[in-house]
């Protein structure tokens, strides 16, 4: 594996404050928008902050699915939420924090939860996304039983 990767997207903007995000290697595209607390802003439509969380979730979910497996850790579902915060501070708007949520259901949740704890925190500190980013990022993880 090479110690250097690029990821291209593209971007051709449509109407008004609409744009669609599309990338050579893949056949989905993703319509963006500003979100609809700005001037102009479009409901119901991904805007970057959505992609900023997603980007945040999907890659602690992908970081978490390698360490799992690595460790051994035994599970029926994971699930997580991403939630960022922004900001006005000196005039700019900023991420200023993004907490994760993951939520797993365990096998055995009485033998594997101190292991499924240690995964989630292996996962925050390896993350590439979060790590990249200058927004804190808080890791509130809940663990699902069986039976609940």
């Amino acid at each position: 594996m090479s110690n250097q990767h690029s990821y291209e997207v593209d971007l051709k903007w449509k109407e008004g404050r609409i744009g669609e995000l599309s990338a050579s290697s893949l056949s989905e595209t993703i319509e963006v928008a500003t979100p609809p607390e700005f001037p102009k802003g479009v409901p119901n439509i991904w805007s970057p902050e959505h992609l900023y969380a997603a980007a945040i979730n999907s890659c602690f979910m992908t970081t978490f699915l390698s360490i799992a497996e690595n460790s051994k850790l035994e599970f029926e579902s994971f699930e997580c939420k991403t939630i960022i915060k922004m900001e006005r501070i000196d005039k700019q708007f900023l991420i200023t924090e993004a907490t994760i949520k993951p939520l797993i259901q365990l096998v055995d949740a009485e033998k594997d939860s101190k292991r499924a704890m240690r995964v989630f925190e292996m996962t925050n500190k390896h993350c590439l996304v979060t790590n990249s980013m200058k927004t804190k990022v808080f890791l509130d993880p809940k663990i699902k039983n069986m039976i609940d």
